[in-house]
């Protein structure tokens, strides 16, 4: 298993799903990383109608998660939770992957990873 999603999380992305316009059966979420942020990398996650040809497809409860295959070694084991607080509200990601994070939690670094997601050695 490459991503799990807790169950708080699951809730809200179904919510997104079924809030957005297009209700296709192949509708899900697109999970990736980007170069970026200011630790090297950064998450992202977006509503996708379907899936591209290289993604990898995992279906987490009633939630269909897609992984381009770039982003799938800094991804795998990753644990992305929904968290409500005063402060701040969002998506967390909790990647065993990451050898650094930035205070803000959204950006990240990979041991000797370069920026195009090679495996980490």
């Amino acid at each position: 298993m490459t991503v799990t999603l807790t169950e708080k999380a699951e809730f809200r992305l179904r919510a997104f799903l079924q809030g957005s316009a297009d209700s296709s059966s192949e509708k899900g979420i697109r999970v990736g990383v980007n170069d970026g942020g200011c630790n090297g990398y950064e998450y992202t996650i977006d509503i996708a109608n379907s899936p591209r040809p290289d993604d990898t497809i995992e279906q987490q409860g009633r939630v269909k998660v897609y992984i381009d295959s770039k982003s799938v070694p800094l991804l795998n084991g990753v644990v992305i939770d929904f968290v409500e607080g005063l402060m701040e509200s969002g998506f967390k990601f909790t990647n065993p992957n990451a050898t650094g994070t930035c205070g803000c939690g959204k950006s990240f670094q990979a041991g000797d990873c370069t920026p195009s997601a090679v495996p980490c050695s």
